[in-house]
């Protein structure tokens, strides 16, 4: 993996954790929050679907539409989901 393909995983993770923070009222945990664990969530999604799809970066020779659309599907919803678990788990803990 290389670190253009990294850095569209983190800022789509982060966006996708905003947007699910903004969906999910209930679960959000603040912009900053939302924000952080998007960056995990997206870095981690990312990585994932990267590696099941086959579709990595640096073996295609560069980044291609593939590459891109994959790291920007795979960081957005690693970084809602991952907020989804989290917040439901706050939630559970009766913690603010």
């Amino acid at each position: 993996m290389d670190i253009t393909a990294l850095l569209i995983q983190l800022v789509s993770g982060a966006a996708g954790g905003n947007a699910a923070g903004a969906l999910m009222k209930n679960l959000s945990l603040g912009t900053v929050g939302n924000s952080l664990v998007g960056i995990l969530g997206g870095g981690l999604g990312g990585t994932i679907l990267s590696s099941v799809l086959g579709t990595d970066a640096s073996a295609a020779g560069g980044m291609d539409m593939g590459s891109i659309l994959s790291s920007v599907g795979g960081g957005a919803v690693g970084g809602g989901i991952l907020l989804a678990v989290i917040g439901l788990v706050k939630n559970m803990m009766g913690t603010k």
